[in-house]
């Protein structure tokens, strides 16, 4: 039977199990999708009952087939979501959205406590985001919902949760503790002050690269501790370009671009202009903008297509025109984002107008997005920076529009596609692979 890495992959809309052989390309994969439940105030939840069973019931059959042999089994997951356990090891609370508006709490007292809150978010490079900050969510629990906060004994990361349920065992990892959590001081780089003010105890984060052996289903197999997928996406680049200088735009409803080799600490400034920190699994400091601007286009092409009278996937059908993207770039004016406005998506019927024709006008759209993201790149470099290239992951690297136009506003830095898919699950399982047992990973 053939050796292979299972790596199960949660996505906020898509559940996917990924198998990687002995060259980490994928020679298996599943996805489903589940209908959303309702949480104790009757907001929309993940069914987390549903998904345990199907991540459970996907590892069994594959062992059942007898076509692989599982070796190692990692997990990357959204974050922004945490599992709460009684001592019993028992769920204590449904899933938390981390969409969910937390209109009944005011964290004012925590930040004030921890020196306001522009030095609380600088410390924890964490924008105030409420529910997706994680440890935003503790609070909020321990102050609202005594009946579960009082059973509560363990606190996981989403990730780790996954983990727990082969090997019993609790465990943190530094990619889960850093993606805007609020738990993490990153002057200190470990957990800040306020959780044990609050008598909130969290697991000691560890290496991703450490692997619990766990008996499932007879067999003997390494489980990896679990991280966060825009964290792990990095990791297949990383080890790719050894050492040399790119940022990665991890592009989908949010364009996350990520530096993991930035050295300077994050600023109050660029803490105001949607900067934040990740962490990779060995504990660095990945300096980051994340910007809603996946969200842009999408509420934008409907307004096109309803506008023009036509489909809404008429922007797939364009053809690059190159002319086009030059003659926007010699006249940069935003038109569709106003400066400073990264959350405006209600469509102006006036600016519509303005355009003779939906290439135009899409192009326009495009160009402003692309601008956007070209300056939250400049914020999150380093004074001392040799950037060479960027690449993009996600769905705008379809994109030839997209592509062309971040290609003319920095010429001098080449825009790549990277060669494999499935970057999150890939950097998940290249952790594992010194238990698979066969050659190592070699790049391509």
């Amino acid at each position: 039977m053939k050796s292979v890495i299972a790596v199960i992959d949660i996505g906020k809309t898509n559940k996917k199990i990924f198998l990687f052989d002995e060259k980490f390309e994928v020679i298996f994969t599943e996805s489903t999708r589940f209908d959303e439940i309702t949480d104790d105030d009757n907001y929309a939840c993940d069914d987390i009952e549903s998904i345990e069973k199907w991540i459970q019931y996907q590892i069994k059959k594959i062992q059942k087939e007898k076509i692989y042999t599982i070796k190692a089994i990692n997990f990357t997951t959204h974050g922004a979501t945490v599992v709460y356990l009684d001592k019993n090891g028992k769920r204590v609370t449904p899933l938390y959205n981390y969409l969910k508006p937390l209109e009944d709490i005011d964290f004012n007292q925590l930040y004030n406590k921890n020196g306001g809150v522009s030095e609380f978010s600088r410390k924890t490079a964490s924008p105030a985001y409420g529910m997706l900050n994680a440890g935003l969510q503790m609070y909020w629990l321990k102050q609202n919902k005594p009946r579960f906060w009082d059973k509560v004994d363990t606190i996981l990361h989403y990730p780790q949760y996954l983990s727990y349920l082969f090997t019993k065992k609790i465990t943190s990892d530094f990619t889960s503790v850093g993606a805007h959590t609020a738990i993490w001081d990153f002057d200190s780089m470990d957990y800040h002050q306020w959780l044990k003010d609050e008598q909130i105890r969290l697991p000691k984060p560890s290496n991703g690269k450490e692997a619990i052996m766990a008996t499932i289903n007879g067999e003997q197999i390494a489980v990896g501790s679990g991280l966060h997928d825009s964290s792990s996406s990095i990791i297949p680049l990383l080890m790719e370009n050894e050492g040399n200088e790119f940022i990665l735009l991890s592009t989908g409803t949010w364009i996350i671009s990520m530096n993991p080799f930035s050295k300077e600490t994050l600023t109050q400034f660029q803490l105001n202009n949607n900067c934040l920190c990740f962490m990779t699994p060995e504990k660095k400091q990945v300096k980051s903008s994340m910007l809603f601007l996946g969200r842009m286009h999408e509420v934008y092409v409907k307004a096109l297509a309803k506008h023009f009278n036509v489909d809404e996937d008429t922007h797939l059908t364009l053809k690059l025109n190159k002319k086009l993207c030059s003659n926007i770039i010699s006249n940069p004016t935003k038109v569709f984002l106003a400066e400073g406005s990264d959350t405006e998506f209600t469509v102006d019927i006036t600016v519509l107008n303005n355009f003779n024709t939906y290439e135009h006008a899409y192009y326009q759209l495009v160009f402003d997005i692309c601008k956007k993201v070209m300056d939250a790149i400049e914020l999150i470099l380093d004074t001392d920076n040799s950037l060479k290239n960027i690449y993009i992951s996600g769905g705008f690297n379809k994109n030839k529009i997209f592509v062309d136009f971040l290609s003319l506003l920095k010429p001098n830095v080449t825009i790549r596609i990277p060669n494999g898919k499935n970057e999150s699950a890939l950097g998940a399982a290249l952790l594992m692979k010194e238990y698979l047992n066969e050659p190592e990973y070699n790049k391509k």
